[in-house]
């Protein structure tokens, strides 16, 4: 499934290095939107990431995981300046957050050896 995204309105060609960009100007949260409606969002505090993929406005949509995982981490600071926690297993490494939004946006799918689970 080949779809476009963009970030504020401009395309995404290299995603990875756009989000590396942005978390070392301090954004922390990025939101990517396909052309078919799809939202997929990024939060990190620059060693793990929560990576959500929503299938529209007000799906709860399905996020990345990290089975096994322990502990939490905080410092996932929002737009609005809200700083979560969330627990590890709900959370991915950087580099691997990284190369899953990389998969989503190039083949519309999560990767095959990528853990996730539905919120719906």
């Amino acid at each position: 499934m080949s779809e476009s995204w963009t970030h504020d309105d401009s395309p995404v060609t290299d995603v990875a290095g756009m989000l590396r960009e942005r978390i070392e100007a301090g954004h922390l949260e990025t939101w990517l939107t396909s052309e078919s409606g799809r939202s997929l969002a990024f939060v990190t505090n620059t060693e793990r990431a929560m990576v959500m993929l929503l299938d529209g406005e007000g799906d709860p949509g399905e996020h990345a995981t990290d089975p096994g995982a322990e502990g939490a981490s905080d410092g996932f600071v929002l737009s609005n300046g809200q700083d979560d926690e969330y627990p590890d297993a709900d959370t991915v490494p950087l580099d691997k957050a990284l190369g899953i939004v990389e998969h989503v946006v190039g083949q519309g799918v999560w990767p095959t050896d990528a853990h996730h689970v539905s919120d719906r």
